[in-house]
């Protein structure tokens, strides 16, 4: 098959109001494309939107016909939907997963553990289904994404620098990481769309730099204008103060001090081979509040 063909306008983004969808919405733009955005709540500007959820029972109703489908919504969602889109003619489906479903399978936290099943169900559940009935796909499982002043990952440091000036570190925190900002993924998410080569494959999307988790702290700070104040503790304290901060902060966690000293890390080469994936290096620079 080739994915070219199917790049033609409607262009569907399931999750256009996501950190990745307000990027690719812009960038189908520039290309001259005409993407139709499905979400619950509207997108910014001027697009076609369509309000919706795709647990909705009369969802074939109310898709638009579409040949090509970018999913940024949780995987977890796609697998019910896959009929209803074939029926409004899907044949290409680029769809984001995570690669949580590697790192967070060990987790103590149940909740995590769930989130690593789910995304790996899902995916199974679509590369079965899509073979089945004649859809080209392809999985993109980002690492950490960032957006600044959006996301709740390298974001959410930024905003404990602001209140605090300081970073509390569990150990030494020297895990390694590799960013990747979100206008890059919906970059790399149109370029696997017309690659003939991304078919039917997996890809983890890594950013351009592989960073310890303090360097990635650091680096917050100088993003912000400000110079960088991390403070490694041993892991027993750095649990009681997440403890501590839960009821101020829901998503603290102690497996958030354990994962500081853990490398997460993956190899795009394979993406960088079959559809050019290039991300920045990881140097954010957040707006004044």
């Amino acid at each position: 098959m080739d994915a070219e063909n199917t790049l033609k306008t409607p262009v569907l983004v399931l999750g256009a109001t996501s950190l990745i969808g307000r990027h690719l919405m812009a960038r189908l733009k520039g290309e001259g494309l005409d993407p139709i955005a499905f979400s619950r709540r509207p997108p910014s500007g001027d697009a076609c939107w369509i309000g919706g959820d795709l647990k909705d029972p009369d969802l074939a109703e109310r898709l638009p016909v579409a040949a090509t489908v970018f999913s940024l919504s949780p995987i977890w969602l796609l697998p019910p939907a896959l009929p209803a889109l074939k029926a409004r003619g899907m044949t290409r489906l680029v769809a984001f997963s995570s690669t949580s479903r590697f790192t967070k399978t060990d987790s103590p936290v149940a909740a995590e553990r769930a989130v690593a099943a789910a995304l790996a169900e899902a995916e199974q559940a679509l590369e079965t289904w899509c073979a089945a009935n004649g859809v080209a796909w392809t999985i993109l499982r980002p690492t950490l994404i960032y957006d600044e002043g959006h996301d709740e990952n390298v974001s959410r440091i930024a905003r404990l620098v602001r209140r605090f000036h300081v970073m509390p570190l569990s150990g030494a925190g020297e895990g390694l990481r590799q960013p990747v900002h979100a206008e890059d993924l919906a970059a790399g998410a149109l370029a696997a769309a017309l690659a003939s080569a991304a078919t039917n494959r997996a890809y983890d999307l890594v950013g351009g730099e592989t960073v310890s988790y303090r360097v990635m702290v650091d680096r917050v700070f100088e993003g912000l204008g400000k110079t960088p104040r991390s403070l490694p503790m041993p892991t027993w304290l750095f649990g009681l103060i997440m403890r501590l901060a839960k009821p101020f902060y829901p998503g603290a966690t102690t497996a958030m001090g354990t994962r500081m000293g853990q490398d997460l890390t993956f190899d795009s080469s394979d993406a960088a081979r079959d559809f050019d994936w290039s991300p920045r290096r990881f140097h954010p620079r957040f707006p004044a509040p």
